[in-house]
C-alpha cells in the first residue's frame, strides 16, 4: 500500500512537470513571434538617394557656407571641375581663371569643387582653400565646399556626372561640360587646358544651342 503511494505521489509530480514545461515553450514561442513579425515589417527598403535628373536638382554649400542652387546656372554653359591645391595640376587654376575672365560674359561659368580623393592633395578647410586660391592664383570663378568626388562617399552631384558619361574621375582637375539644360555633355581629363581645340568646340557647340 506504501509503494502504490509512493508511485502515485512520483507519477502526479511528473505529470505536473510536464505540463508546466509545455506551458513554457509555448508561452516562449508566442513572446518571439510578435518580435520577429515587428523586425520583419520595420526592415527599411532600399531607396537610391540620386534622384538627379541635370545638375540644376543639386544644392550644395559654397566655400564661404552659403547654400547654393546650381539652377542658378541655368541657361549657361558649365565646366566643373575637381580640384586640389597641392597637385602636379593645380597650376591649372591660372589657366582656367584667365579662361573665365574672357569667356564668362560669353555664358560660360566654371565651377570648382575641391576634393581630397587622390593622393591627400587637397587636406585644407575650405576658409584655407578659399586663401590659397584668392592668394596665389586671383581664382574669381565659383568655389564649392568640398566634397569628395569618387568611392563610397561621393556626392550625388559627382555620381550624377560620372554615370552620364560613362567616364569616373581619374585624378584632380577633371572637367566635365554641362549645357544649358544642365544637362552633361562631355568629360575631359586632367590634362586638358582650356584651348584644347576638342573642349573648345564642345563649349562653342553647347553655347550655339
Amino acid at each position: 500500500m506504501r509503494l502504490l503511494l509512493i508511485c502515485y505521489l512520483f507519477f502526479g509530480a511528473l505529470l505536473v512537470g510536464c505540463s508546466s514545461q509545455a506551458n513554457q515553450s509555448e508561452s516562449e514561442i508566442q513572446s518571439e513571434t510578435p518580435s520577429s513579425v515587428e523586425e520583419t515589417n520595420t526592415n527599411p527598403m532600399s531607396v537610391s538617394e540620386n534622384n538627379i535628373k541635370s545638375i540644376f536638382d543639386v544644392t550644395l554649400p559654397m566655400l564661404d557656407g552659403k547654400e547654393k542652387s546650381l539652377k542658378d546656372y541655368e541657361g549657361k554653359v558649365l565646366v566643373l571641375m575637381n580640384v586640389a591645391s597641392k597637385c602636379g595640376y593645380t597650376g591649372q587654376y591660372k589657366d582656367w581663371q584667365a579662361y573665365y575672365s574672357a569667356h564668362a560674359k560669353d555664358g560660360i561659368e566654371i565651377l570648382g569643387f575641391p576634393a581630397n580623393n587622390f593622393g591627400g592633395q587637397e587636406p585644407g578647410s575650405n576658409e584655407e582653400i578659399a586663401t590659397f586660391c584668392e592668394a596665389n592664383y586671383g581664382v574669381s570663378f565659383p568655389m564649392f565646399s568640398k566634397i569628395s568626388v569618387k568611392g563610397d562617399d561621393q556626392h550625388p552631384l559627382y555620381q550624377y556626372l560620372t554615370s552620364a558619361t560613362g567616364e569616373k574621375v581619374g585624378w584632380n582637375f577633371n572637367k566635365f561640360v554641362v549645357g544649358k539644360d544642365g544637362k552633361v555633355i562631355k568629360h575631359f581629363g586632367s590634362g586638358v587646358k582650356s584651348d584644347d581645340k576638342d573642349f573648345l568646340k564642345t563649349v562653342a557647340d553647347a553655347l550655339a544651342k
